[in-house]
């Protein structure tokens, strides 16, 4: 039954509003976790730094590390971030919990941002789509991994101009993995993919660099890129790039102008590239075909 086209989007939507408010604990705590880890091992540094003179480790600092409650995915469980009440299983159903409150927490009556319930329906949507365009077959699968995976990284980007290698570094290997099985691209195309991927983005980055003396984008993007053509294959990096580029101009520029923006406040490029990639695996071959025939080739 849920083979039927009809039936399969449905119920990976259902499942996409699950993942959703998974991401979005994702979102709000790997950041978070990421800088207590650099902490972490900033002061065991310093407690064993050696003496810029002799050589010798005399200590560093002699406080003690300090000992943090448990924060990563699970722990702890999800409260509101004004009161601290602990949110209830029945509080916390996917855009439902959200639209019953009213966007309000049930305790203490302060607003809960819309952007939860966003991720959750954007999450749902994009999933239906995924499922929609490959059916029920292994690629809709990992297909959904990797949409789910670039919502992640692109709303971390947009927050804290970070791209996470627990994420990206894992999925790129997954992708020359499947490319031994010819899921999505050949090896061949994935292996160059991957290594022109971040080789482009990081030429790009140095020229950049050597005209105007500023650093144009992060290493995160080359390996969001090289993560891309690991999937796809180099034949839809010049897609990606374009599709990005044009996509950054136009946003960057709106948001400038309708935000009153400061321009020296540098724009995270990591959604446009995940935007532009998740566009060139659901129909790469057809945009690049326009692409082409647009360009007279």
């Amino acid at each position: 039954m849920i083979e039927q086209p009809p039936f399969f989007p449905a119920l990976v939507f259902v499942i996409g509003l699950l993942v959703g408010s998974f991401l979005n604990v994702v979102i709000f705590r790997l950041p978070i976790m990421m800088q207590r880890g650099w902490r972490k091992e900033c002061l065991e540094f310093l407690r064993q730094s050696p003496d810029p003179e002799s050589g010798v480790v005399k200590g560093g600092i002699e406080a003690p590390l300090a000992v943090d409650e448990p924060f990563n995915l699970v722990f702890p469980l999800s409260r509101c971030p004004h009161c601290r009440a602990p949110i209830k299983p029945y509080q916390n159903i996917p855009v439902l919990s959200y639209l019953f409150l009213k966007g309000r927490c049930a305790h203490c009556q302060a607003a809960i941002s819309p952007r939860y319930p966003m991720v959750e329906l954007f999450t749902a949507v994009t999933s239906a789509v995924v499922a929609w365009r490959f059916g029920y077959a292994a690629e809709a699968l990992f297909a959904l991994l990797l949409t789910w995976s670039l919502i992640t990284l692109s709303f971390i980007d947009v927050d804290c101009q970070l791209l996470p290698d627990s994420i990206t570094l894992p999925m790129l290997w997954l992708g020359l993995f499947l490319s031994l099985f010819g899921l999505f691209t050949d090896s061949h195309a994935s292996i160059i993919g991957s290594v022109a991927g971040y080789g482009t983005l990081w030429i790009v980055y140095h020229l950049f660099k050597l005209a105007t003396g500023k650093e144009g984008m992060g290493y995160g993007d080359f390996k969001l890129l090289a993560l891309l053509g690991a999937w796809l294959g180099w034949q839809y990096l010049p897609l990606i790039i374009l599709l990005s580029s044009l996509v950054g101009a136009i946003l960057g520029v709106a948001t400038v102008v309708l935000t009153k923006r400061d321009h020296s406040v540098p724009i995270p490029f990591g959604p446009y590239l995940a935007a532009a990639g998740w566009l060139a695996l659901l129909w790469g071959a057809d945009l690049n075909q326009f692409y082409l025939e647009s360009f007279g080739f």
